[in-house]
C-alpha cells in the first residue's frame, strides 16, 4: 500500500501546482480533497487528467477512498498496473456522464443513464430517501454528497465503486 500512497501523493501534488490561477475544475476539486486520493491516483494512471480538466460538461460519480478499499484485496493495485490501463479506464469512464446533471436534474423514480463508457448503463433511482446508482453488478451505490459544483461540471460523491457488467435492472 505504501507504493500506492506514494502514487496518490505525487498525483495530488502534480494537480495542485500551477492551478492556483485557474478556476476549480473537477480534477482540482478531487485533488484538493483527501477523501479522493485513490480516485486521483486512478485518474492519473488511466491518463484521464486532461480529459476531466477539459471544458466538459461532466458529471462525475466520485467514489471515496473507503469505496475503493471495500473492493476485493489487490483490486486497486492490479488496476493501477500499466498493463491494465484499458480496464481501469473503462471502470473510471463508467463513473462519468458527458452532461452536467445536478441532483435537481435527476428525475424521480428509476431511470437508465448512459455514462461515457457507452456500452454500459447505470440505473439511477431518486426518491424521498435520496439517490442510489445501480451498476452492472446489480449492487447499488448511495450518493452521500450531491452537487459539488465545478467549473466544468458537477461531482456527486458515492460510497461504492461502480463496476460495469450486465445491464442493471431499473425498477
Amino acid at each position: 500500500m505504501n507504493k500506492f500512497r506514494t502514487i496518490a501523493a505525487a498525483a495530488a501534488t502534480a494537480f495542485t501546482f500551477g492551478t492556483a490561477a485557474s478556476a476549480a475544475d473537477i480534477v482540482d476539486i478531487a485533488a484538493g480533497d483527501d477523501r479522493f486520493s485513490t480516485l486521483v491516483a486512478a485518474v492519473t494512471a488511466a491518463g484521464l487528467v486532461d480529459t476531466l480538466k477539459g471544458p466538459g460538461p461532466f458529471t462525475v460519480y466520485a467514489p471515496v477512498n473507503d469505496a475503493f478499499a471495500a473492493l476485493p484485496e489487490g483490486t486497486v493495485e492490479t488496476l493501477l498496473k500499466p498493463e491494465n490501463k484499458g480496464q481501469l479506464t473503462n471502470v473510471l469512464l463508467y463513473h462519468v456522464d458527458d452532461r452536467k446533471l445536478t441532483a435537481g436534474d435527476i428525475p424521480n423514480g428509476s431511470n437508465y443513464f448512459k455514462p461515457v463508457l457507452a456500452s454500459e448503463r447505470l440505473c439511477i433511482t431518486k426518491g424521498s430517501d435520496g439517490v442510489t446508482i445501480a451498476d452492472g453488478t446489480g449492487e447499488s451505490a448511495t450518493v452521500i454528497i450531491a452537487d459539488i459544483m465545478a467549473d466544468n461540471g458537477v461531482i456527486h460523491v458515492v460510497d461504492k465503486v461502480l463496476l460495469p457488467g450486465t445491464r442493471p435492472a431499473c425498477h
